[in-house]
């Protein structure tokens, strides 16, 4: 009856996996990844005694403890992409606000208009047409 279940629970996984992660362009490589999962998933629910026998050939006692092992592998990738994911993010995010900020800048009332910013000595060497700018005299 438990794998009658647990098959049930990771067909409806692969169903909802393959039906809302259209819209979010998931990467060839982690559809492979996910397909193979369920693959060993759905190998290890139905036949448990090989995951023993590929434990034992592994130097693992049990197939339990060598599923353990496998999981906390991944939870760990998993963890790390997702971490690295949303540094990626907050890092777009304040590209975005600076970007924003300095359109939206407004100069404060009475002052002069800042001179422009010199280019930075490798912009005049990427584009040799570009002149250093005139000294500013105060």
């Amino acid at each position: 009856m438990i794998q009658v279940l647990l098959l049930l629970a990771a067909f409806i996984l692969v169903l909802y996996f393959f039906t809302n992660r259209k819209k979010a362009n998931a990467k060839a490589w982690v559809k492979i990844g996910f397909v193979l999962m369920v693959l060993a998933a759905v190998w290890a629910i139905l036949r448990p005694d090989d995951v023993t026998v590929l434990a034992n050939w592994l130097g693992v006692d049990r197939g339990t403890d060598l599923m353990l092992y496998v999981l906390i592998i991944a939870f760990f990738f998993t963890t790390m992409s997702t971490w690295v994911r949303f540094r990626e993010q907050e890092l777009r995010y304040a590209r975005l606000a600076r970007a924003v900020a300095l359109q939206n800048a407004v100069p404060p009332t009475g002052a002069q208009p800042a001179p422009a910013p010199a280019p930075s000595p490798s912009e005049t060497e990427t584009n040799p047409r570009m002149e250093p700018p005139a000294p500013h005299s105060l």
